[in-house]
């Protein structure tokens, strides 16, 4: 089904930022998480300074740390070996940053007086988040109130705020009450399976804590995961009188004062400065003094050195990754918020990675899925290749649990990694639609090799990609099998494809296609190992106890490898039995049944042919030179009628296909639907966190579909076109550590080298060379 283009817009639409103009409580919640921001390690969803007094429902207090997360024991009614036993799910941590303002015996709130004005906008080059408000109390008292917060891209632990009042109409004596306010709580599991958690006990409990009139901290333990975590707020202001301290650990609450006498006219100003700090980064004992010491020189810097610091390492950031686009100015918005948000989410330190709603809400708990390695990895590969580079080694570090799940699923040998996770271990609940997802190894095997190929960091091979690789790899030979009916195919059974509309079949296709370039990547690592560092093959080799049979193995089922094809229907089928199944009846289906999944029993929807997001055509673009142009075009026009892009994953890759085969007003309708998912609201769910794969799709369709970017045997390949709504666009990949710039108009396409000594790529069949000497070569159409 092809998704019509959303012609109404949530947001004035401004290039670099978000901004509303009135206050709507209907929009809060939604609002919450676009004007959320984050720093890979912090996450604050955009809740307001003041306390929420709107209808119950319509907000979410939220303040997560990538990582830090608790862990319940998954229930079963009915118990099997082998399920996931435990479930992690990313907290709700306590809130650090909350003012409430008081004008003589009235308190400033946005649910009581008049609101005379209203502005706040999330700047996409500064990272602050603004609000300006002038509110008049039921006792006449004008205000204005601006407020500015960030969560520092540099000081990974910092989050600040400066707080503006100005007197409009009257003098008087003002209080402002800072909060520290433990008294937070996840969201509760509910009838919607990607969202809430199912938590048996408060997960916080209070250690400690500290009240002094330089800091506010407390200290809280977890109760299964054991993860220590120090909350802190530090002020800073020559405006305010700071008065008493209060607190306690049975409120879970702690409050610091301030006071001042203000004129008509006057402006006082308060910074306010928050960190968290948790044993998953620093051992329990050091993270009081930790937090002390960093909140003090944050105090020093003050909020404006933070502000320049920000602002420089966004500059640097867009530099490299900014998309241009002439002609739409919904899309120019779109691709941007999506670019920033993808930088606030995503982790950095090799410890962690980024979740499908990133930092920005609870939905799916905080997982971590295969969206990073196959939606979200090349976009900060072709941008910041020193982010995936973390991805890859958080994917490392989890080699010993993926060890582990590998032999409580019955393979004696290799690695298995989880569907979904925190911490390493498999937390999905439903194996069916989870665990059974075996491609999660090789779409990490993939993007191991998309890296390798566009950075060369042979170093990278020797310390931890080589294991990696051959030990995922050797989970295929476990899983898969020669049928005695069929000796010469190697078949693999009983698992489920990206598409979680159909689950438990046998030969999915992107399965074993992908299975298929794994093993061939494990052996094309074999011999460059053998050929240039023989002793680094030979430790790998002996440390994970490969054999040589297993190796000529792998060659042996890659070369069978059964990849369904109905000759009838000249397409390539999504599994053995999909085409044989019945039809969803989609003519049936009213629109308030979508998505299916809240509708219909999991049976009932695995036995027809009904796609939740794209499967097959996924594997059309990762392993794009194994089809050809008129199957790609039969595979696109069958699999897009009986698909309904439940899933955010989906439009983007339609999009990227369209584009490839000439359908292009849907590509830019799918396009779209991709580029403007949450800021639109598309999905009417992302409330509960933004979308960050379909983020990443939005770049995706840039390089992959209308710039027609391919990485084929090691080779950049592009092959353009210009969509008519544009005058241009233009985009940067960063290739063998050097920067090209594609820019592409109506008269031809231009490529720069912006940096580096060289670069070699296609254009169509042709074969182009830059360097110093010929840093620019334009292609007419």
């Amino acid at each position: 089904m092809s998704l019509p283009v959303d012609s109404h817009h949530t947001f004035a639409l401004d290039s670099w930022k978000i901004s509303e103009g009135s206050y709507d409580v209907k929009n809060n919640y939604l609002l919450e998480s676009l004007f959320a921001q984050g720093n890979g390690t912090i996450g604050l969803r955009g809740t307001h300074e003041e306390s929420y007094c709107g209808p119950a429902g319509s907000s979410q207090e939220g303040n997560y740390l990538n990582g830090f997360y608790e862990s319940e024991p998954i229930t079963y009614p009915e118990n099997a070996f082998g399920l996931a036993r435990n479930n992690h799910f990313m907290l709700n941590l306590p809130n650090g940053k909350g003012l409430e303002l008081w004008l003589a015996d009235e308190v400033f709130n946005l649910a009581n007086g008049r609101i005379l004005s209203y502005q706040r906008e999330l700047d996409f080059k500064t990272g602050i988040l603004t609000r300006i408000v002038r509110w008049e109390s039921p006792k006449g008292r004008q205000i204005e109130v601006q407020s500015e917060r960030l969560v520092s891209f540099v000081e990974r632990h910092l989050y600040a705020t400066r707080y503006r009042v100005t007197a409009l109409n009257f003098n008087a004596i003002l209080r402002l009450v800072s909060t520290l306010d433990a008294n937070v709580k996840n969201l509760p599991a509910g009838d919607d399976p990607r969202v809430g958690s199912k938590i048996s006990a408060p997960p916080l409990q209070m250690i400690r804590y500290q009240n002094t009139p330089t800091m506010q901290a407390m200290e809280h333990k977890t109760t299964h995961s054991e993860f220590h975590l120090v909350s802190a707020i530090a002020h800073a202001s020559e405006d305010w009188t700071a008065e008493e301290t209060n607190g306690s650990a049975e409120q879970q609450v702690l409050e610091r004062y301030f006071s001042a006498q203000i004129e008509q006219g006057q402006c006082l100003s308060l910074c306010k400065f928050g960190s968290y700090f948790s044993s998953r980064d620093y051992p329990a004992k050091e993270l009081m003094q930790r937090s002390v010491e960093y909140l003090e020189r944050a105090c020093e810097q003050g909020f404006e050195y933070l502000a320049t610091q920000q602002a420089a390492y966004l500059d640097a950031f867009w530099q490299k990754a900014d998309v241009e686009i002439a002609g739409d100015p919904a899309l120019q918005q779109g691709i941007h918020f999506n670019q920033f948000h993808l930088l606030q989410s995503v982790g950095r330190d090799g410890q962690t990675n980024i979740a499908a709603k990133g930092l920005s809400g609870e939905g799916y708990e905080g997982h971590y899925f295969w969206d990073t390695e196959i939606y979200i990895l090349p976009f900060f590969l072709y941008s910041k290749p020193e982010i995936a580079k973390k991805l890859l080694e958080y994917r490392y570090r989890g080699l010993a649990h993926a060890r582990q799940r590998a032999r409580e699923m019955g393979h004696q040998q290799g690695a298995l990694y989880p569907w979904r996770t925190i911490g390493g271990e498999e937390c999905s609940a439903y194996f069916p639609a989870g665990s059974a997802q075996y491609h999660i190894n090789a779409d990490i095997a993939y993007a191991v090799k998309q890296y390798l190929d566009a950075t060369g960091d042979s170093d990278f091979i020797v310390n931890g990609a080589a294991e990696m690789v051959w030990e995922t790899a050797r989970i295929w030979l476990g899983l898969g099998h020669f049928p005695t009916s069929t000796p010469e195919v190697f078949c693999i059974n009983e698992v489920t494809g990206p598409d979680e509309y159909t689950a438990l079949v046998n030969n999915n296709y992107y399965t074993n296609a992908m299975a298929k370039a794994h093993l061939e990547f494990a052996l094309r690592l074999v011999e460059q190992l053998q050929q240039e560092s023989t002793a680094d093959y030979m430790r790998i080799k002996k440390q994970i106890g490969l054999q040589d049979e297993e190796i000529i193995a792998w060659r042996k089922a890659a070369q069978s490898m059964y990849l369904p094809y109905d000759e009838a229907l000249k397409i390539h089928a999504q599994d053995d039995s999909f085409l044989a199944k019945k039809k969803w009846d989609f003519a049936g289906t009213t629109d308030d049944k979508y998505p299916l999944l809240l509708h219909f029993h999991p049976l009932v929807i695995y036995r027809h042919q009904v796609c939740k997001q794209a499967d097959l055509l996924l594997a059309m673009l990762l392993q794009s030179d194994q089809f050809t142009l008129p199957e790609k075009r039969r595979n696109f026009e069958y699999y897009e009628k009986i698909t309904t892009h439940d899933s955010s994953l989906s439009s983007c890759i339609f999009s990227i296909i369209a584009a490839e085969i000439g359908e292009h007003e849907k590509a830019y309708s799918y396009f779209m639907e991709t580029a403007r998912l949450d800021l639109d609201d598309t999905h009417n769910n992302t409330k509960h966190g933004i979308h960050t794969a379909a983020m990443a799709g939005t770049w995706m369709c840039i390089a992959y579909g209308f710039g027609g970017m391919r990485v084929i045997n090691g080779e950049l390949h592009f092959s353009p076109n210009l969509p008519q709504q544009w005058q241009y666009y233009q985009f940067q990949i960063n290739f063998k550590r050097a920067t090209l710039n594609i820019r592409i108009d109506k008269e031809g396409t231009e490529y720069r080298l912006v940096d580096g000594d060289e670069i070699h790529f296609h254009h169509g069949e042709q074969s182009m060379h830059l360097n110093p000497e010929q840093r620019r070569v334009v292609i007419l159409k």
